[in-house]
């Protein structure tokens, strides 16, 4: 295995519809807070319910997208958004989106990165993205602070969606390429834990024990089945209005639009052979070949 290098410094700034990176930059850690980094789309919500049942030894009822913020994102302001972060007594969990060279690093905070391949990402992304109402569309937009263009609308083909993201570098959102480089280099690092979405798919329970020993949060018996039974796909759609933000006033059809499939794979019957294989070429020119092949299997 590689040798930990140093530690990330941030080295610049990242703002649009979405971000405002800059709320990092004097935010006051706790030693044992936790950060959970993802892609959007790549399993953030999942992880924000298997983090807080490992927190709270697998209880019920737990408002979990309350406690756990997505801090970057621009809305609300810090001003409303940290008090209730900075008075939470509990140990924290954190929810970012940011390139690791646009966010500051802790060394005694435990990161966990979670990845997908981009073509469920994007799947996902679009269920997110052409389901929005226009609640989202004016918080995003008409939200004072907008740096740069707003978003748009979503086409109405999943097809043109994906090859739109794919030419044009992640638009509308970020780039995933610059993403996945930015956060590849800190794998190694102690207090970085990586996690495949599929991985987690096939042996939940085996990922959920990698992670509480990476969190040093010891579980077993009927505690780690109730974590179990809470973190699955089925009852976390059943009570998607605790998970999800603002209980899903964004989408319609409310929390269980935002919690679709939860599955890979959708697009292996739309998209032609010829699409998929731009897609695993662009992959492989943009990615070290060890993370394009970590992103698209699970493989390390």
């Amino acid at each position: 295995m590689e040798q930990p290098s140093a530690f990330p410094v941030k080295t610049r700034e990242m703002h649009n519809h979405h971000f405002d990176s800059t709320i990092w930059n004097e935010f006051p850690f706790r030693d044992d807070d936790i950060i959970i980094a993802t892609y959007a789309k790549s399993g953030t919500t999942w992880m924000q319910q298997i983090v807080s049942q490992l927190i709270f030894n697998g209880i019920e009822g737990l408002e979990v997208a309350e406690m756990s913020p997505w801090l970057d994102l621009r809305i609300p302001p810090r001003e409303v958004k940290m008090p209730p972060l900075e008075a939470q007594t509990h140990r924290r969990f954190i929810k970012t989106h940011l390139p690791l060279d646009a966010l500051v690093f802790s060394p005694k905070a435990k990161y966990i990165f979670i990845g997908r391949d981009g073509r469920d990402v994007i799947w996902s992304m679009y269920n997110h993205h052409y389901n929005a109402n226009q609640h989202w569309y004016d918080a995003l937009n008409l939200t004072p602070g907008l740096v740069g263009p707003p978003i748009g609308k979503a086409s109405d083909s999943v097809v043109e969606y994906f090859q739109e993201w794919l030419d044009k570098d992640g638009y509308p959102f970020w780039s995933f390429w610059q993403y996945l480089n930015s956060w590849w280099p800190a794998r190694n690092l102690p207090n970085v834990h990586f996690v495949h979405f599929q991985n987690l798919k096939d042996d939940p329970a085996g990922e959920i024990k990698k992670i509480a020993a990476f969190l040093d949060i010891p579980v077993q018996g009927e505690t780690f089945d109730a974590i179990l039974e809470h973190c699955s796909f089925n009852y976390m759609k059943k009570n998607a209005v605790k998970a999800v933000p603002l209980g899903g006033a964004f989408w319609d059809g409310g929390a269980e639009t935002f919690i679709n499939k939860g599955v890979n794979g959708r697009w292996k019957d739309v998209l032609s052979a010829e699409e998929s294989a731009k897609y695993e070429a662009i992959a492989a020119e943009k990615l070290d070949p060890a993370c394009e092949k970590w992103i698209r299997t699970g493989q390390m």
